[in-house]
Order: structure tokens, then sequence, then C-alpha cells
């Protein structure tokens, strides 16, 4: 899934190219790039797809030119989750009715792919062969107020995988002392937005759960792979309710699994969250960049990568990034308010 706007790392991204198309590690690979490289082993090129929005198309293509045109899905509008994963999944079962699937945002990191590998691996075998819906639930290490958490019960692990556990509630962004308290507890999991599935158990729980969504895609579902399918998706897609994949399914399905992973995750929602997941020195910065120099400075996180010279000096808890002759210079408590104020 690359179609979110993305820009919550400005002045790096912005809506017309966000997050997931920058090289936001410093690594030479984008965001969108890394996702893929993930998949090494687990899933060939010419098995992947991409939905994005229509005006991403190109930079998808550039990016990743590796994957065929017609797996590259053009939304003609943003209408959330649910309809994108609709939309893949009519697609991929009118020519692969025994897929098994694996839904992935374009822009998380994750830092032990090895991990990630031999997890996804595992959950594949088990959709392989039966219509459980299986998430990558995280194990959490604070109390996070920004993501969905995942309440499972683990006293009781599938029969055929003892990785895997069965779902008794997915749990909206909780406030602070909600957080502390899912903490406590071995079985609340940050809810990854991952994903993992045969094709026919996604068809058939929305054509039950959201059957307006379903609806849509059987009227498309006559013109996929043909030369009227992008015309038809634009004109049949934003009929599509708003509404993601959580709310139209996952909390409804009685089938729904969790398997608990350590794997360095992390959305990357913010430059803070940024900064927690990368190596620091030794006070507390994070530097991409090949020409940095910090003095007397703790607790910063530093991204420029436009080849100048940065020296900074007595900061304490300050983003310091640019692009494009744009620099933001903030403290981390306040990216929010001063992003959108500048934008």
């Amino acid at each position: 899934m690359a179609g979110g706007k993305g820009s919550r790392f400005w002045p790096m991204s912005t809506t017309d190219f966000p997050k997931q198309f920058l090289d936001i590690l410093g690594c030479g690979r984008t965001l969108l790039q890394l996702t893929m490289d993930r998949f090494q082993g687990i899933c060939p090129p010419e098995n992947i797809w991409v939905v994005t929005s229509g005006s991403y198309a190109n930079i998808v293509k550039q990016q990743l030119p590796e994957i065929q045109d017609d797996h590259i899905l053009s939304e003609p509008c943003r209408r959330n989750t649910a309809p994108c994963i609709a939309y893949v999944s009519w697609k991929i079962k009118k020519n692969y009715p025994k897929a098994n699937l694996v839904i992935t945002p374009s822009d998380h990191l994750v830092l032990n792919t090895t991990e990630f590998q031999r997890l996804i691996g595992s959950a594949l075998s088990y959709t392989e062969a039966s219509d459980a819906i299986v998430t990558i639930g995280l194990r959490p290490n604070r109390p996070e107020t920004g993501y969905g958490y995942i309440e499972a019960d683990t006293t009781r692990p599938a029969v055929s995988n003892k990785e895997i556990f069965r779902v008794d509630a997915f749990k909206e962004k909780p406030d602070l002392a909600t957080a502390r308290k899912y903490i406590e507890k071995d079985y609340y999991f940050w809810n990854s937005g991952i994903f993992v599935w045969n094709v026919n158990t996604i068809v058939n729980s929305i054509r039950v759960y959201a059957p307006n969504i379903a609806n849509v895609f059987e009227r498309l579902l006559p013109y996929f792979f043909t030369e009227k399918e992008q015309e038809m998706v634009d004109k049949e897609f934003p009929l599509c309710e708003n509404i993601s994949i959580d709310y139209a399914v996952m909390e409804k399905a009685e089938e729904i699994f969790v398997m608990p992973a350590s794997i360095g995750w992390s959305d990357l929602g913010t430059w803070s969250s940024l900064q927690d997941n990368m190596d620091k020195d030794h006070d507390g910065n994070v530097m991409i960049g090949d020409n940095i120099q910090m003095y007397e400075s703790r607790n910063c996180m530093v991204h420029t990568t436009e080849e100048r010279k940065v020296v900074i000096q007595g900061l304490d808890g300050y983003i310091v990034a640019e692009k494009n002759n744009t620099l933001l210079i903030c403290r981390i408590a306040e990216e929010q308010r001063i992003r959108d104020f500048a934008e």
C-alpha cells in the first residue's frame, strides 16, 4: 500500500512527494524500495503488487522498475485501506484464485529483516491451509499513544503454529494512562497494519462485512486486465466507503489471529519516531548525512544529506532537517505545531 500522503517528514516529504518515496534513512534506498527488499526470498518481483494514488504511479514505476506495469494499481481518489485492499484482492483473485497474500504499508521501518522474513513465511504457511486472517502484532516497549493495540488470548496457541494466537479485541489509540495499563500485560501488542491471508478469505470477508465495497469490485471484475480497467476504476472506485480495513473487517470477523513479533518496527510517523529507532552517538544524537559536526548538543535528530557542511552547537532536543532549499530547526516536542504552521 503506497497511496498515503505521508507528509509528516516536512520539509523532506510533501503531499506531492510523500515519505514512502524518500530515502529517510540515508541508506540509498527509499522506504518503498526497502519494503520490497524485505520480501526477497519470500516473494519474487513478478508477484509484487503496489496500490497507489494515480498521481504517484510514475514515481512507483521509477523506483521499482522490476514490477510489471499492470501490477501497479492506481486509485483515482483516497478511500482508506479497505477499498485499497479490496481492489488488489479482487484483481489478483481473477487470475490467481489460490493466491496467498501479504498486505503491508510501504512506509514503515523494519530493522530485523531476517526475523521479519521468518515470521511472514510462517504466517503464509498457516493461511495457505486455513481461512484465518493473521496480523503481525508488535511487542510494545513503551506506553505508545500513537498506535492501535491488539488484545490476544496468549494462553492457547493455534494447533498448527505455536506462534499464532486468537485475537480477542482491537483497541483504538489509547490515552497515556490506558497505554501504561496495556504494556503491563503480556497479551497486548501494537497493531502493525501488516496482514496475511489467502485471497478467498479476504474477498469473502469483505463480501460479508463490507458488502457495498464488495459490490463495487464485483462490477469491476469483468474489466480487470483489459484496456478499460482504469476507466472503469476511475468511475466506480469513488463510490466506495472511506473506511479502514480494521473497521470494515478486522473488528467484525471471527477467525482473526495475531503473530507477536520483535522486528525493530516503527511506522515512522514523525521525526522523533525516526530518532527513537536509529543508532545514536554518545550524546543521544542521530545524524543522517555525510558532513555533520555536533558540539555540546544532545538528543537531536539531524537529517542533512544535500552535501553541505553542517555544524551545530548548543542544541538539546532539536530537529534539524533540510530539503530543496528549505531548512527546519525546531524542538522535537514542537514538530507537529511547527509543521502545521510552516505548511
